[in-house]
C-alpha cells in the first residue's frame, strides 16, 4: 500500500509529479497509434473497395457494349474486393472502438487512483469518423452492385 497524500496535494514530490505527466501523455500516444492503425486499415479498406467497384463497372460496360458475352466472374470479383474492404473496415472500427473503451476505462482508474493527471479528455477521432463515413459509403456501393439500384448503378 502506498503511504496517504497529504490533504491539499495531489502528488507528493516533483519527480512522482513529472512521472505521473509522462504516464499521462503516454496515453495520448497510445490513443494516436491506435488511430494510425486505423488509418492503415481505412487506407487498405478505400483500396479495396475502390478497386473492386472498378473492376465491376469495367466489366459491366464491357458487357453492354457487346465486347463480352458474360460478365458474372468479373462482377463477382469485384463485388467480392468490395465486400472484403467493408468487412475490413467493421473489424476496424470494431477493434478501435474496443481498445478506445478499454484504454479510457484504464485511465479513469489510473486517474482515480491518483497515479494519473486526466486532465485532458480524449477528444473525438476524426479517424474513427472518416472510417465510418467510408463504411457508410461502401455499403452503399456494395448495395448497388448487387442490387443495381442507387447512384452506382
Amino acid at each position: 500500500m502506498s503511504t496517504p497524500v497529504p490533504a491539499g496535494h495531489l502528488f507528493g514530490d516533483a519527480s512522482t509529479e513529472l512521472s505521473s505527466r509522462r504516464t499521462g501523455m503516454s496515453f495520448q500516444r497510445t490513443r494516436l497509434a491506435a488511430d494510425r492503425t486505423l488509418m492503415s486499415v481505412i487506407r487498405t479498406s478505400l483500396s479495396l473497395i475502390s478497386f473492386g467497384f472498378t473492376i465491376h463497372q469495367v466489366f459491366e460496360r464491357m458487357k453492354e457494349s457487346g465486347v463480352i458475352d458474360h460478365a458474372g466472374s468479373g462482377r463477382n470479383f469485384g463485388i467480392a474486393l468490395v465486400l472484403l474492404g467493408v468487412v475490413m473496415l467493421v473489424i476496424g472500427i470494431a477493434y478501435e472502438a474496443w481498445f478506445m473503451h478499454t484504454l479510457r476505462k484504464q485511465r479513469t482508474a489510473m486517474a482515480n487512483d491518483r497515479l494519473v493527471h486526466a486532465e485532458s479528455p480524449f477528444p473525438p477521432s476524426m479517424t474513427l469518423i472518416t472510417a465510418i463515413l467510408l463504411l457508410a459509403l461502401g455499403l452503399v456501393a456494395i448495395t448497388s452492385m448487387i442490387l443495381h439500384i442507387g447512384p452506382f448503378k
